[in-house]
């Protein structure tokens, strides 16, 4: 039960970590353009970035995947700054980004490149003989966290658009071009620290 407790914890704070907001910005600007009415979808999708970041955490733990760790925290936030698109092109992308396969498969893939960013340190946590459990709680912790977010994003939306009047297109501009700069800041800083 303590290791179950732990990972929970553990998948709870990775996405909560102030000091790494990647799961924070992702989650934010997928849920932005939404209302509670579409909830299911949400959940559809966070529910599929956490399956593609246990997958990556599986495979790197089972087949240690060589992968370039430099590439993969570039590509973490080039992820955060295409899920803004919908946000700062609403009346365009809306509609063509939230129906069919394409926002689920890249939600999916989106989690994959997420996960395969943690996954050297989480393979040095996980005890021998307790994968089974530690990935299963980790990745509990780390969708409670998304529903968190999901949850105070779309009660935000509500706040913001319903109660104080506020435009629902300003309302993605401003917060998709916020979410966008500190993609690029995260960008710029990965790109000048090189190879």
């Amino acid at each position: 039960m303590d290791q179950f407790l732990f990972f929970v914890e553990l998948g709870f704070n990775h996405v909560m970590d102030l000091g790494g907001l990647d799961h924070f910005y992702f989650i934010a600007a997928l849920t932005l353009p939404f209302g509670f009415m579409e909830y299911r979808k949400l959940l559809w999708w966070v529910t599929l970035f956490t399956i593609g970041h246990t997958l990556s955490l599986i495979g790197n733990y089972y087949a240690q995947i060589p992968f370039s760790a430099y590439w993969i925290e570039l590509l973490i936030p080039i992820t955060i700054a295409l899920s803004c698109l919908p946000l700062l092109f609403h009346e365009r992308l809306n509609q063509r980004f939230s129906v069919g396969l394409f926002p689920s498969v890249l939600t999916l893939v989106f989690g994959v490149i997420h996960g395969l960013g943690f996954g050297r340190y989480f393979g040095m946590l996980v005890p021998e003989g307790g994968v089974s459990v530690s990935l299963f709680s980790f990745a509990v912790g780390v969708e409670m966290a998304q529903l968190f977010i999901v949850m105070i994003t779309l009660l935000l939306n509500t706040l913001v658009v319903s109660r104080w009047k506020t435009a629902k297109t300003p309302w993605l501009l401003f917060t998709g071009a916020l979410i966008l700069s500190q993609a690029l800041s995260m960008i710029a800083e990965r790109v000048g620290g090189g190879a």
